[in-house]
């Protein structure tokens, strides 16, 4: 029998205070399943990192009672972190047909698909894992094949939306399934978790379709031009409108980018993208076709610097040279942060002479106000926790639900971490578990940390100092140097005088250390650190990373 005393724990592990990095454990009892498992993109302070990953910690110290991880659709913000966190904590994995696939993809290139469970499951069925009985339930997003989630719990319903839009003519698949969620709603729902992204933005998100029109005109004034579309690789979508757009003109398709070529290949042979015989080729055949004959869909569309629209940018792509007169189009609004990077790249591309539109290309596959209303209206809750969002989103939706009629003491704002204990009697926030962001550079995970990053940063903002000087062992005299090589601070040929002086300042420091019989390396190290960096910030308002190499003989 089920302990009546049990409270349902719901765990975010990452997916608050940013956008991305989306996974949640579910704990009852002994038992969890994990609701997601995404990574997050650096930010620019973030020097060198490649990926940031969630901290799994929890999960590892409780391996013994994780049933699972269920995910909600395909992108990278949802699934890239699989591959790192299956390998400690290697559990089925459950998802719809092309979201299993996108992570097949992703488990080959980490060699680790044998050893990981899958489970295609259709919008509308449901499982059992332990004590929870999960319902996948079709929405619409900027990729097929997304669904919300019904949790069925001892302690009630939870209901977490997944990305989600309202789309009444989705290119793929059906409407979003508004019927299952008012018949939830009716039955009683615990607790509602929604996407937060767009919560900001008043009225509707307006139809996958529209975008179609949009290139429709644009390819409908581009005759003899050559016409290079930017989207999102995993907005299969968005690719099956660009390539029914294209077989409209009568125009040849290359894909190019790694990761578009590995979603469209995949998307394919799943039957997610249609697309007419003879009408992909490869990179290597553009030169037999005029360039009112083509259409290259491409990565790259949020300025990423290796992605393949960006090396054309620059000049730097292998077999593609953007000339004048090419239609460029960004099918893709900025993520925030990356506007910077999108801007040089567009500026590079005009520099070309080519030409890049920007506007009414894009629709967003995130609800807006009206639709989240509607979800809430439908939903009925009786705890709210607004989820996929920086703070401010998360505020915002939380003043939203307010209006809607959940009560301000059921609404929780969570911090990555928080334990939030529920029932039908109650809820509040009872711990806080580790939630750290690991960082992932090149093949290294979390070997890089807050102090290798301090340490980046001021190298990349001060440069760095190197001092090296032999001393004699008995005696402690300077036999050789001390020599100082600069890199990053300043020019060496161009400041003599200061460096002439900054070799006095280390040999009076040495000599200080000698009179006073100081022998321990790391005592005369720091002297002469201290002493040489108040000498330079007072020539130069600087700091740089000072490094004494002491070498005895």
């Amino acid at each position: 029998m089920t302990n009546k005393q049990s409270k349902l724990k719901i765990i975010p592990l990452g997916g608050l205070e940013q956008i991305g990095m989306n996974i949640t454990a579910f704990e009852y009892d002994n038992e969890i399943i994990v609701v997601d498992c995404g990574i997050a993109f650096p930010e620019d302070e973030m020097l060198g990192i490649d990926l940031v990953i969630p901290d799994v910690t929890y999960l590892k110290d409780n391996l013994e009672k994780v049933k699972g991880i269920v995910l909600t659709h395909g992108h990278e913000d949802h699934i890239g972190a699989l591959p790192y966190v299956l390998r400690d904590v290697n559990v089925p994995v459950y998802g719809t047909k092309l979201t299993i696939g996108l992570v097949e993809n992703k488990l080959k290139e980490h060699n680790i698909l044998r050893s990981v469970k899958r489970r295609c499951i259709m919008p509308g069925q449901s499982f059992k894992l332990g004590a929870f009985r999960i319902e996948f339930i079709r929405t619409n997003h900027s990729i097929a094949d997304a669904v919300a989630l019904a949790i069925t719990t001892p302690a009630g319903i939870v209901i977490h939306s997944g990305d989600f839009k309202i789309d009444y003519t989705p290119i793929h698949g059906e409407a979003i399934n508004l019927q299952r969620f008012a018949e939830l709603g009716r039955r009683g729902v615990l607790l509602f978790m929604a996407d937060s992204t767009n919560v900001e933005r008043k009225g509707y998100t307006m139809s996958e379709r529209t975008v179609g029109e949009s290139l429709d005109d644009i390819f409908l004034g581009s005759d003899y031009k050559r016409i290079i579309v930017a989207t999102f690789a995993s907005n299969v979508d968005r690719v099956q409108q660009i390539i029914w757009t294209a077989e409209k003109f009568k125009r040849k398709v290359v894909v190019e980018g790694r990761s578009m070529v590995n979603v469209v290949k995949t998307a394919m042979e799943l039957g997610y993208l249609k697309v007419p015989d003879k009408m992909l080729i490869g990179v290597e055949d553009i030169h037999r076709y005029k360039d009112g004959q083509l259409v290259i869909i491409t990565t790259g569309s949020q300025g990423e610097a290796m992605a393949a629209l960006s090396r054309m940018a620059s000049s730097v792509h292998r077999k593609i040279e953007i000339k004048p007169g090419d239609r460029i189009i960004f099918s893709s609004k900025p993520i925030p942060g990356n506007e910077k990077t999108v801007s040089r790249v567009i500026n590079d591309l005009y520099r070309k002479g080519a030409e890049v539109i920007c506007e009414d290309t894009h629709v967003s596959g995130h609800a807006m106000q009206e639709e989240l209303k509607l979800l809430h209206t439908l939903v009925k809750p009786k705890y709210f926790v607004p989820v996929h969002g920086e703070y401010r989103h998360l505020k915002k939706h939380a003043e939203l639900a307010e209006k809607m009629g959940t009560k301000k003491d059921n609404i929780f704002i969570l911090s990555s971490g928080d334990v939030l204990e529920l029932s039908k009697d109650g809820g509040q926030v009872t711990g806080k578990v580790p939630a750290e962001q690991i960082l992932v550079d090149g093949l290294g995970v979390g070997d890089v940390g807050n102090i290798v990053l301090r340490d980046r940063q001021k190298l990349s903002q001060e440069g760095l100092l190197i001092v090296v000087v032999t001393l004699q062992k008995q005696t402690g005299q300077i036999l050789c140097g001390p020599d100082i090589i600069s890199r990053g601070f300043v020019y060496v040929r161009e400041s003599e005088d200061l460096m002439i002086e900054a070799r006095k300042v280390v040999r009076e420091a040495l000599e200080q250390c000698n009179k006073k019989r100081i022998t321990d390396w790391s005592k005369i190290k720091g002297t002469v650190r201290d002493a040489l960096r108040d000498y330079l910030w007072t020539q130069t308002k600087r700091s740089p990373m000072i490094l004494p190499i002491i070498m005895e003989v």
